[in-house]
């Protein structure tokens, strides 16, 4: 297993739309989901889309728990369905370091996806699974949390990236 760079806002390969996994899960797929996994956990975060360590390939890792012990790994992630309420939640994300906004997404949704293992999966997320996996399904769709703000709150949150990544490079000095 390795710790991979995350993507940063703004760079463009975080817009991309990520291909499918065609074929049965392999073990090169299960490498990287475990590359992944080590690297979101080192970030430290819960979620993490292949698209945000520069591959687009429609693969997910998750883990929701307060002691990083229940990793939950999605190949071709889908929402079939989405309920008509909302629930506001105020996510972050790995790609956008220090910014934090209240986002408003359904709030239970029904994924279909194929594990570790390589087999299907369908199942109905709430609460923070279900802000997490529309979060990371919206990375393979080339879409960013702060694409749902408003035009000013999405340039301050990638000014203040910029600038945090002017000033680590300025440190490493």
């Amino acid at each position: 297993m390795a710790i991979r760079k995350i993507l940063t806002v703004p760079d463009p390969k975080l817009k991309l739309l990520s291909d499918a996994v065609e074929g049965p899960v392999t073990d090169a797929h299960r490498a990287l989901m475990d590359d992944m996994l080590e690297t979101m956990y080192d970030a430290p975060g819960i979620g993490l889309a292949a698209i945000q360590i520069g591959e687009p390939i429609r693969i997910v890792v998750m883990d929701l728990s307060e002691d990083a012990t229940e990793p939950r790994y999605f190949v071709n992630p889908e929402i079939l369905a989405a309920s008509e309420e909302l629930a506001p939640y105020e996510e972050g994300c790995l790609s956008i370091p220090g910014v934090f906004d209240t986002v408003e997404r359904p709030a239970r949704c029904k994924v279909r996806y194929l594990n570790y293992g390589g087999e299907t999966v369908e199942e109905w997320a709430d609460g923070l699974y279900s802000v997490c996996i529309q979060h990371e399904i919206d990375h393979l769709n080339g879409v960013i949390f702060i694409d749902y703000l408003s035009r000013l709150k999405r340039q301050r949150a990638v000014d203040k990236v910029k600038k945090l990544q002017r000033s680590k490079v300025h440190s490493d000095a």
